[in-house]
């Protein structure tokens, strides 16, 4: 906190503590009042200006200090000016007081808030710029919470000022025309609590009922806005058609035939989607062909003198197909067909909100549906360079079909996929170079993360530059090159293929979507709303195709919020939980990660404690020869509330799994460190950081007199 905020606290804190110390409550009293009534009027009468000043800083002080008082100070507004002025001067002077207590709350509190609860500050933020207004009202009209808490509470938040203003203004006006008008007729009230009768208090309930019930009529009109166009069908074929079969699509249409909906599932290509045929399933079979055979050149370091290895590229993308065939029964037709759900091969366009048409090899057919629920995944993103049409260049969907290894390979991006593919094809035998246009690879990490993967590229002979930017492919003599730029100068570099690996984009475009108006985000996937509603509120989306994150896993997550609030949100919806997110990246060192990392907490302003435990002083990982990497926990400062953490290292996307429990579940690092781990294993890693954690908050005082007790023990 600063000087110019300290020195306010100080002054408020002398102006409350005057109040107490000097009993000036006693002055704020219903007898004291009454007492008092005839000489007030008086002065009112002699010093009319006077005393509307005097009366409005004396009420704008009492609320912007937060005092007692204020529902006193009301009812002598309606004795001293009557019912009209009365409310028009406590109107203004008690909204002007609340704001200055709003601002004041901001000015102390806020930064110093929003540094320990960064993370929760930032959910409720969101709300508030979406419904902060609505929830002021509703506040306002019916006082669940002191007024006082209201100000300070709200000035927290991302509420601006002159909407805090208004809507008090407004919002408090019925309560202060009640205590007013009770003012005018101080000489019969003997109490406060005679003022609000039941039946005003039910009024005032009834009152903040009402913008609820507007905002619900709102998107009721919305809505009706929205369909206007349409006809509905009087009855429905389906209770929801999923359109696409990847893990967004397959989860939602498990979700609704368990609930024994009547659901169709539309997949025009495969079944299984991204994950099964071009992503997850064939990128770890080949990464595990190439660490295997990674480990076996070191099989001198595990006192194997000598091994014979010969690679066969084509075996090895033959075996890569076959683990996809394994697995392809998870996600078969007959699988889904089995649980109940209608499964049809075919490319589906939505015509109207609750129609969609289905073209199949032999006929073409619509299909009413009470919803939709999009999941029609992603593709790879292809750049806009001169020349990369004649280069033949390779994507993550069309790598898999390659059968010859490449001998010079160009991995255009370093985040997860090309990461893992330009390791795995090193490893393999072609010679890579991995271009990042950003300083450094998987930019989304901590630097020391980024320093980690690149020190093993290197030592295993793989080209990384960073900071270099593709301009252009031509072909020269039959050779293809690349140009690409560093520091203003041109880079020549010549190659036999091509990898594309800079993003991914949401697949859109060609079911439909355009010809309803289904709202698209800046970033080009489909607009959602936290119930994963689009525009239109029985169409909703998961996975790529809506983000924020384009992992398998999230798009299952997702999946379950889309099918239950499509199924039962007329009843009861709820809202997609992100607080813990994890993902991974299946390099050598792995990467793991969930909730915030250091860059990220930086960048946000929230304190954060770090503590790291080198993997390279662990004994399973010495036995392994794998001791290497760190697990790094950042905490709530002085806390063992766990804010996030990174994990690199042999198995890392396995060993994160403990600290996403303890994340969902709100368990700290004491708990962690208390628990069993078995010896030895890589798991005790993460009892370790929590020690390390436990150690950094060693309570010194209570040891200093342990060891004094020690040294009595021993005379």
């Amino acid at each position: 906190m600063n000087f110019s905020r300290w020195a306010l606290l100080a002054v408020i804190v002398t102006l409350i503590a005057a109040f107490f110390i000097f009993d000036l409550q006693y002055y704020l009293t219903l007898e004291t009042l009454k007492a008092q009534q005839a000489a007030i009027e008086t002065y009112r009468s002699n010093h009319p200006g006077l005393a509307v000043a005097v009366y409005a800083l004396i009420y704008i002080a009492v609320t912007g200090l937060s005092l007692p008082g204020a529902a006193i100070l009301t009812l002598a507004g309606g004795a001293v000016f009557g019912l009209l002025w009365g409310t028009l001067i406590v109107s203004f002077a008690s909204t002007i007081g609340a704001t200055l207590a709003f601002l004041a709350a901001r000015f102390l509190f806020r930064d110093a808030v929003k540094a320990r609860f960064g993370d929760r500050l930032n959910i409720i933020n969101k709300g508030m710029d979406r419904d902060g207004a609505l929830y002021l009202f509703t506040l306002r009209l019916v006082p669940i919470f002191p007024f006082f808490v209201i100000n300070l509470v709200m000035g927290l938040t991302t509420l601006k000022t002159q909407t805090f203003y208004w809507v008090s203004q407004i919002g408090m006006l019925a309560g202060t025309v009640v205590y007013v008008n009770a003012g005018t007729q101080l000489g019969r009230l003997e109490s406060l609590s005679g003022i609000l009768s039941p039946g005003l208090i039910g009024s005032f309930a009834l009152l903040g009922i009402f913008p609820l019930l507007t905002n619900k009529i709102v998107e009721a009109i919305k809505a009706n806005k929205i369909y206007a166009q349409w006809i509905k069908p009087s009855r429905f074929d389906n209770n929801i058609v999923v359109i696409g079969a990847g893990s967004g699509g397959l989860v939602t249409a498990y979700i609704a035939a368990a609930v024994k909906a009547k659901v169709t599932l539309i997949e025009k290509h495969k079944m299984g989607g991204d994950c099964l045929n071009t992503g997850c399933v064939p990128s770890k079979a080949l990464i595990r062909s190439a660490r295997l055979l990674a480990q076996m050149r070191r099989s001198a370091d595990f006192g194997i003198k000598k091994t014979d290895v010969e690679v066969d590229f084509a075996a090895v993308m033959n075996r890569v197909q076959a683990v996809i065939t394994t697995v392809e029964p998870h996600d078969s037709v007959q699988r889904y067909t089995e649980l109940g759900v209608d499964v049809i091969e075919g490319e589906a366009k939505i015509i109207s909100p609750w129609e969609v048409q289905v073209t199949t090899a032999g006929a073409t057919r619509i299909i009413t549906t009470r919803s939709i629920v999009i999941a029609a995944g992603s593709r790879p993103f292809v750049p806009p360079i001169a020349g990369i049409e004649g280069s033949d260049y390779l994507t993550s969907d069309t790598i898999w079909a390659l059968r010859e290894l490449p001998g010079r390979l160009i991995v255009l991006g370093g985040g997860p996929i090309g990461c893992e593919l330009a390791q795995s094809f090193a490893r393999l035998g072609s010679q890579v170079t991995q271009i990042e246009m950003l300083p450094r690879l998987l930019i989304r990490e901590d630097a020391e993360v980024s320093e980690a993967v690149v020190a093993k590229f290197r030592l295993e002979g793989i080209n990384v530059l960073v900071d270099h930017t593709a301009k252009g492919f031509v072909i020269e003599n039959g050779e293809k090159i690349l140009l690409a730029e560093h520091d203003g100068k041109e880079l020549r570099i010549p190659f036999d293929q091509v990898l594309l690996a800079i993003g991914r984009v949401a697949n859109i475009q060609g079911y439909g979507l355009e010809q309803l108006g289904v709202e698209t985000s800046p970033g080009r996937t489909i607009e959602i709303n936290e119930f994963q509603q689009t525009n239109y509120p029985n169409i909703f989306a998961c996975g790529d195709v809506s983000g924020p994150f384009q992992f398998t896993h999230v798009a299952a997550h997702q999946a379950w919020y889309a099918a239950v609030n499509a199924l039962f949100g007329s009843f009861i919806k709820f809202r997609t939980d992100y607080s813990v997110i994890p993902w991974a990246t299946f390099t050598d060192p792995e990467v793991a990660r969930v909730g915030l990392n250091e860059q990220e907490a930086k960048a946000k302003g929230i304190a954060c404690e770090v503590s790291t435990y080198h993997i390279d002083d662990l004994d399973r990982a010495i036995a392994d020869g794998v001791a290497h990497g760190f697990v790094k926990v950042l905490t709530s400062p002085g806390k063992d509330r766990i804010l996030g953490v990174t994990i690199v290292g042999e198995q890392a996307g396995d060993l994160i799994a403990e600290f996403v429990l303890a994340m969902k579940h709100n368990i700290g690092l004491n708990k962690l460190l208390g628990t069993i781990h078995i010896y030895p294993t890589l798991a005790e890693a993460n009892k370790y950081v929590a020690g390390v954690w436990k150690r950094n908050h060693a309570p010194k005082g209570l040891l200093w007199c342990v060891v004094r007790y020690h040294d009595w023990c021993r005379g």
